[in-house]
């Protein structure tokens, strides 16, 4: 790489496939060329086990060695790359023995360093030993309204945020999708970096802003408490939140006008406003434990002006300069960022990290690939609209889909990824090894599921897959009971009749299904190593070397990859 990226060793971060381009693309080639051979898994819906008689569709070789094999057996011999003492209770064909292998060797690994052992280590990281739901190296003001997962999450990016503006002489961040803005707050007053912070949902940006005030009035309070000296941080690192819609269609130059609106900015709350709902905060780990030597005073300059309507900004227009294209240009330069950006706004904002001369790196960390949009599928479920009336800043550019990216990929035979395959990509793997180690009782939602959608088709033939939602505690129901729960769900009466041998006789496949659907989601971090591959071959297409670091813990957070890059010096 052309710029080298560096990462602390008390980071737990370790960056991973450094490939060359070549590499690169001999790897998606191979990903491609595997994943089409057994599309049939990926594509599978495991509620229609018996509808579609998918037991029969495996190898006859494979359904001879995998039907009577226990639950912990399937997680030890099929799902879990640690383990190596594997004992197999009888023979298994050569060709069910390279698919395991083939599949966790083309995925990418997954595990931190410190945390290798993979699904066998410690559900939760080493931080959540003295408190399950207090993270003891995140300071205590960052923790509050907090979950934990999102404490662990938001330390270990911020401190990779802070490393890429340390390189790159930036001290702005853009956080995109940003919710609460507990991952902005962390960047804000934790690491005193400018941080501007967009969320399409305008409830939750006003939630982060009331929040940011809690939080000022908790520092102004413990200032009042100190005998020193204790300076509250500078309006420069107080984060601005704007309510915006971040559109997937629109160039980079709108993403830049979208900053510049005013009229979505939402005004961080006075701290001597705010509401205090604890006595006391702990301020002695502000700064991150891990970098004890920070000065959040010492932060950066503020993305706008405080106090003024960004509007109000004239550009000082050079002649022959249209004054729009002055004011884009002198934009200050800014790391975007983005924790679980949803299905296409992973990718938009990589297309806005390529084009856009302001950003100079970016950490992605990307979720929901079934609503990622495909040629094959442009409108997939759960796809995010645009609001309405839409603003300037989502007038139509030129759009490309969310995947392929890369031109490479987009040329490979084979390379398309069904919406059922991206939706399977987005499953827990290490907490479902974890249910079958246990035994869990909650393996046997499959099975229910899958004889419920035989009956929901002898009564509907039309309908097909139907959504029923959760049922709660479905594991501790009897099917029959379950079937008078999910049945009205579809619009069929709860009283349907069911016939009690065919039942009985399809709940004796509980150990298939559940078998079946392990070697689906065998597959699940293949398909999410190509989508990321993807991502980078499309960066490195773009002249920007990438790297893919499995920054969180695996078991505490399954997607835990994140994509960063640095462009080039000017």
């Amino acid at each position: 790489m052309s710029e080298q990226l560096s990462v602390s060793a008390a980071q737990d971060a370790e960056f991973r496939a450094s490939f060359t381009a070549q590499q690169q693309r001999d790897l998606a080639r191979r990903l491609t060329a595997f994943l089409s051979q057994y599309s049939r898994l990926t594509d599978s819906f495991i509620i229609e086990f018996f509808t579609e008689n998918l037991w029969q569709t495996l190898p006859s070789t494979w359904q001879a060695v995998l039907q009577d094999i226990s639950y912990p057996q399937t997680a030890e011999l099929l799902l879990d790359t640690s383990y190596e003492d594997k004992r197999y209770p009888s023979v298994w064909p050569l060709s069910l023995l390279a698919f395991r292998a083939t599949a966790h060797a083309l995925a990418f690994p997954r595990e931190c360093r410190p945390d290798r052992g993979g699904v066998a280590a410690s559900v939760k990281p080493d931080e959540f030993l003295e408190n399950q739901s207090q993270s003891s190296l995140l300071g205590h003001i960052f923790r509050k309204h907090v979950k934990p997962k999102k404490q662990h999450e938001i330390r270990k990016l911020g401190m990779l945020v802070k490393q890429l503006c340390d390189q790159t002489g930036c001290r702005r961040v853009v956080d995109v999708g940003s919710g609460q803005g507990h991952l902005t707050r962390f960047l804000s007053f934790g690491l005193g970096l400018s941080v501007t912070a967009i969320e399409a949902d305008h409830t939750l940006a006003a939630m982060a802003s009331r929040y940011d005030g809690e939080l000022l009035w908790a520092l102004e309070k413990e200032k009042r408490k100190k005998s020193c000296s204790f300076q509250l941080p500078e309006a420069h690192s107080i984060p601005r939140h704007m309510a915006g819609w971040v559109n997937p269609r629109a160039s980079w130059e709108g993403f830049i006008k979208q900053l510049k609106d005013a009229h979505h900015v939402i005004e961080v709350p006075q701290a001597s406003s705010a509401p205090m709902k604890k006595r006391r905060s702990d301020l002695t780990q502000i700064s991150h434990p891990e970098d004890p030597s920070h000065d959040s005073k010492n932060g950066g300059e503020q993305i706008f002006f405080e106090g003024s309507c960004c509007s109000d900004m004239q550009a000082v227009s050079e002649p022959g300069i249209n004054p729009e294209e002055s004011r884009l240009q002198d934009y200050p330069d800014f790391v975007l960022t983005g924790l679980h950006a949803c299905g296409d706004l992973s990718a938009t904002l990589l297309r806005h990290f390529v084009c856009c001369p302001q950003v100079r790196g970016i950490t992605s960390v990307a979720c929901c690939y079934m609503k990622i949009t495909t040629k094959e599928n442009p409108t997939p479920p759960g796809l995010i609209s645009p609001p309405s009336p839409p603003t300037p800043s989502t007038e139509s550019f030129h759009f490309e889909f969310g995947y392929p990216m890369s031109c490479w990929v987009r040329g490979l035979p084979g390379h398309q990824l069904s919406y059922k395959a991206r939706e399977g990509a987005c499953h827990a793997v290490e907490d479902y090894v974890r249910r079958l180690r246990e035994k869990s009782e909650q393996l046997r939602t499959h099975c229910y599921r899958a004889i419920l959608e035989t009956f929901i088709r002898d009564a509907r033939p039309d309908l097909r897959r139907a959504g029923i939602q959760t049922i709660k505690k479905a594991h501790l129901l009897p099917f029959t009971e379950y079937a008078r729960l999910g049945l009205p769900r579809v619009g069929l009466p709860a009283d349907l009749p069911l016939d009690q041998e065919r039942v009985e006789a399809m709940l004796k496949q509980q150990n298939k299904v559940v078998v079946y659907f392990t070697l689906s989601l065998l597959l699940a971090p293949v398909v999410e190593t190509l989508v990321l591959l993807d991502r980078m071959i499309y960066l490195e297409e773009n002249g920007v070397d990438s790297q893919l670091i499995p920054l969180f813990n695996p078991n505490f957070s399954p997607r835990n990859f994140v994509l960063v890059a640095v462009k080039p010096s000017r």
